[in-house]
């Protein structure tokens, strides 16, 4: 964080605020990557015992999100920050967006993989979604390192991972949809790891964001929709 001179001010007390979002923020998102497991083992691991575990854990979450937000704001108003320090909670605050919505998915894929636990599945499609959550895992723990770090390099790499995930999540979408197709009966079933599936789909999205958000802080300039960051991570 120093190349960005964000421990560097004449107030103590506003290096030890900066620091203390940086930490908060970390500290959610492990919580969310825990939420991530937690689920994965519910549809994987076949294990519905984690859905009140997943719910204590949401509500942990959520109320990191309400603290952190309100610190950014007094942050604002008092301390009326700029250049780094103002990218730093700006881009905070839009990452607790999508830390937020991350814990959702993941809470949606346990209420769902609930009603599966009973289900013959397969070997394959098991594996095919164990791969899946693993990359969406990975891209997490990735995006927080990034951030952590503020290397603007891993943020690529963790962006291009998601091209990775994507192709996955179509190739087990072919899988299910033929499934469905062969055997009608078995369409609630299927459709519902097909639910679980997007879900996981999304949340690299969401960890994509993330990275964005990394390279809004090191570079100073806002790479969504520019293609830019596109451009980069196909070099890397």
């Amino acid at each position: 964080m120093d190349r960005l001179h964000l421990s560097q001010h004449i107030s103590r007390q506003f290096n030890s605020e900066i620091e203390d979002v940086r930490r908060q923020v970390l500290a959610m998102g492990g919580l969310v990557e825990e939420q991530i497991a937690a689920a994965l083992h519910v549809l994987v691991g076949r294990d519905a015992a984690a859905g009140k575990v997943i719910a204590d854990r949401e509500q942990q979450i959520n109320a990191a999100e309400l603290a952190i937000d309100e610190r950014c704001a007094f942050i604002l108003a008092r301390r009326q920050p700029a250049a780094s320090d103002l990218r730093l909670v700006l881009a905070v605050m839009k990452m607790l967006a999508d830390l937020e919505r991350i814990g959702d998915e993941a809470k949606r894929i346990a209420r769902i993989a609930e009603g599966l636990v009973g289900e013959e599945g397969g070997s394959d499609i098991t594996a095919a979604l164990a791969e899946l959550g693993g990359h969406a895992r990975g891209m997490l723990r990735g995006a927080l390192d990034a951030f952590a770090r503020l290397d603007e390099h891993l943020a690529l790499d963790v962006m291009h991972r998601d091209r990775r995930l994507d192709a996955t999540y179509r190739d087990l979408s072919r899988v299910l949809v033929a499934r469905m197709q062969e055997s009608p009966e078995q369409i609630p079933v299927e459709l519902d790891r097909l639910w679980c599936a997007r879900s996981i789909e999304r949340i690299g999205d969401r960890c994509k964001n993330l990275c964005e958000f990394v390279l809004y802080l090191v570079r100073g300039k806002d790479v969504r929709h520019s293609g830019l960051a596109k451009s980069d991570a196909s070099r890397e």
